[in-house]
């Protein structure tokens, strides 16, 4: 191989590699991380998602019952798996808890989260609240703080974070930071 043509298919590597990463959610943390209630902000968070529907996913709407928001990507296996849980639960659940789901995506992936959303709702019979992730969220900030990667918040009726889980949060796991509230 000659030497500019090394360099060339060099340069058109490092740019695939480099398309490929800005593409992606950046790595975060190590996942399996659970905190309690004394480790995190105290008090009532307000937020408010931009829903799929006519559905709201924010504080207000969520208020005076206990809500299990799993922060996902439409392309990850884990945040497949969430979804999987939060259905369940949500339909055995009924109206007693709120779930819902927010897209830690760019908004040009609107799509996609709808049809995510559409494959749970056809496969258990429940539609899960679904919003997409502002601005902030995307950067790694607002009131949850980092929530880049798959994360499952437990709040209380009042909107104070009572659990958190950075990784899979299995139902057990969920239900039991249900049942301390």
């Amino acid at each position: 191989i000659k030497t500019t043509e090394a360099g060339a298919m060099a340069l058109g590597l490092a740019g695939a590699l480099l398309s490929h990463a800005c593409s992606r959610r950046p790595p975060l943390g190590p996942m399996g991380t659970t905190s309690s209630s004394e480790t995190l902000r105290v008090g009532e968070l307000s937020y408010l998602f931009d829903s799929l529907d006519d559905r709201p996913v924010s504080s207000s709407a969520f208020r005076g019952k206990p809500t299990v928001l799993a922060f996902v990507a439409s392309d990850d296996l884990a945040s497949q798996a969430e979804a999987d849980f939060l259905a369940v639960m949500a339909k055995h659940d009924g109206d007693k808890v709120n779930y819902a789901l927010v897209a830690v995506e760019a908004p040009e992936r609107r799509e996609l989260v709808e049809n995510f959303r559409a494959f749970f709702e056809s496969k258990f019979g429940v539609s899960l609240r679904t919003g997409m992730a502002d601005k902030d969220l995307l950067l790694g900030l607002g009131p949850f703080g980092d929530v880049r990667r798959l994360t499952v918040i437990v709040l209380d009726a009042s909107g104070k974070v009572a659990w958190q889980k950075t990784g899979i949060a299995k139902s057990e796991e969920i239900r039991a930071a249900i049942a301390r509230l």
